[in-house]
């Protein structure tokens, strides 16, 4: 299964607009994640923001949840997530800056009944975020994470009506949010305004973990 993945490099020397670099393959594959950084480091000489996106759901009540859906879920969603931070630090450090932010979710806040994996695994990123922020504070890298509540994508559609009307109940501002406030928040920490703000986990949610 591919999964992309999405970086900034400026080229070594330069003052230019940076490049956005898309690439698709499975974040869980350590070869595949070791290859691709490699790549970018050798076409670019250098990488400076890392947004690890990729993400899964194999939903399902506990106590019925197969060993294949739990392990693919925390394969993609948290390996996945280690991979990415483990080879784009080590450039980083090397270049001592970069910004590194990790999507989470409100899921790994609160928990959710029928997501034991995917709760389990966005809570993992959590934790994950707040270790490799004080690893790489001390070379000018910042780590943080996003946690979206229920915002308009193709994982919410599928919901039914009552499902959604019932999550919405559960959010103070009362609507779920678009993928242009996910966005806005990952583009606030990789900015130079986040400089001072590092192993903070940044809800985007309507209010419904506060």
């Amino acid at each position: 299964m591919l999964f992309s993945s999405s970086l900034t490099v400026n080229s070594t020397g330069s003052e230019s607009t940076p490049s956005i670099i898309s690439s698709a393959f499975c974040v869980s594959d350590f070869s595949a994640c070791e290859a691709f950084f490699k790549d970018v480091i050798e076409t670019y000489g250098r990488l400076d923001i890392l947004v690890n996106n990729a993400g899964i759901t194999r939903d399902g009540l506990l106590m019925k949840m197969t060993e294949s859906d739990y392990d693919a879920v925390l394969q993609t969603n948290l390996k996945g997530t280690f991979n990415g931070i483990r080879f784009a630090s080590r450039q980083m450090l090397r270049q001592k800056s970069g910004r590194i932010i990790n999507i989470s979710s409100v899921s790994g806040i609160l928990g959710n009944a029928g997501q034991a994996n995917y709760s389990a695994s966005k809570a993992g990123v959590i934790g994950l975020t707040k270790s490799a922020a004080r690893e790489l504070a001390s070379r000018g890298i910042t780590v943080n994470a996003v946690a979206p509540g229920f915002i308009k994508t193709e994982m919410t559609e599928v919901l039914s009506e009552q499902v959604q009307n019932h999550a919405k109940s559960q959010i103070p501002l009362g609507s779920f949010g678009n993928p242009e406030d996910v966005a806005e928040a990952v583009w606030f920490l990789a900015s130079d305004k986040a400089g001072y703000i590092t192993g903070q986990v940044l809800n985007v949610d309507g209010g419904m973990a506060m």
